[in-house]
């Protein structure tokens, strides 16, 4: 119970962190945002490039963590006795990454809508 709590509190931290990159890349990417909708760019548009990059964060992310996590698993089962060596099962493996994947769609969320939302006039604008 505690260790899936950790966890939660581990992946509500990291849907945050990729929320404020992306907001970040959206505030320093207005003007190109702007010349996409000029050139015919719907809202559609951005906003599943939006979606899309923080997914592809969330994906790298997770996949970094199943590797870390099954490499340490590796080496503590070398470390410690065979009776007590750690298990990691592949229906645990995906649930972590599909929780991983899941956050990081809806921490882009907020960014995807924001970016799709911005007036092209003013995004041309903005210096």
């Amino acid at each position: 119970m505690s260790g899936g709590i950790i966890a939660g509190i581990s992946l509500l931290v990291g849907g945050i962190g990729i929320m404020n990159i992306m907001l970040a890349s959206i505030s320093e990417r207005i003007r190109e945002i702007g010349i996409r909708k000029a050139v015919g760019a719907g809202s559609g548009d951005v906003f599943i490039q939006i979606l899309i990059e923080s997914t592809v964060i969330a994906i790298v992310g997770g996949a970094t963590g199943l590797a870390t996590s099954f490499g340490l698993i590796k080496l503590i089962g070398i470390i410690t006795p065979t009776d007590n060596a750690p298990v990691i099962t592949i229906g645990s493996m995906a649930l972590a990454f599909g929780a991983s994947v899941g956050i990081g769609i809806l921490a882009g969320l907020i960014p995807a809508f924001k970016a799709a939302r911005m007036n092209v006039i003013q995004a041309l604008r903005y210096d």
